[in-house]
């Protein structure tokens, strides 16, 4: 398993590369995300790699950092996903915005990308919920959606419409989500972000 090349960058023309390791010369195709944060032709480069083996080929796909390798190696194994539509999704979006699509079930967003459909992104949401974050690391609370509106923004307003000023309001829910560790729902915040007051 070829995991990873070190080497000079001897061509690039996209999606793939040619990696030069001590005259041994690598291709590798690669998606857009990657491919805007490759140095200059000529230059030093280390990319992470995942190996693909058919029946009647094998090929390389690189990846700049070890996060994008395994969301594309997440991708491929649900089905209707094969390598050209993962790479193809990871091209799109960027890992973060990946995330958040499926964190909110934001379908719509996902559809945007070429080749997915309305199935293809709901198969997407469902199989990969719980392990986005496993992934592409914690997704911050007031960037999550509960029926399309942030968790944050959803406790703000309710503070508010309890007598809170929005300033003092923010406030109180930016300290709340500093104090809980895994926020799931506005209730979560705005509980805390009383009980802070009252201890206050």
């Amino acid at each position: 398993m070829i995991s990873r090349l070190i080497g000079m960058l001897a061509a690039k023309r996209a999606p793939q590369i040619l990696i030069d390791c001590n005259g041994v010369g690598y291709e590798a195709d690669v998606s857009m995300t990657t491919y805007y944060q490759l140095p200059e032709v000529g230059e030093q480069i280390s990319i992470w790699t995942h190996l693909l083996v058919k029946e009647d080929s094998h090929s390389l796909i690189g990846f700049t950092t070890e996060q994008e390798r395994k969301l594309f190696r997440q991708l491929i194994r649900i089905n209707g996903v094969g390598p050209k539509m993962a790479l193809t999704i990871l091209s799109g979006i960027d890992n973060q915005q990946f995330a958040l699509c499926i964190a909110n079930n934001d379908i719509a967003m996902l559809t945007r990308l070429p080749g997915v459909g309305t199935k293809t992104a709901e198969r997407l949401i469902i199989e990969m919920r719980d392990k986005i974050e496993a992934l592409v690391g914690e997704i911050p609370a007031q960037q999550v959606s509960v029926g399309g509106q942030p968790i944050a923004s959803e406790a703000i307003e309710a503070l508010q419409a309890l007598g809170y000023k929005a300033a003092d309001a923010e406030k109180m829910i930016s300290r709340a989500q500093q104090q809980v560790e895994a926020v799931n729902s506005a209730s979560q915040l705005i509980k805390k972000a009383l009980q802070s007051t009252v201890k206050a």
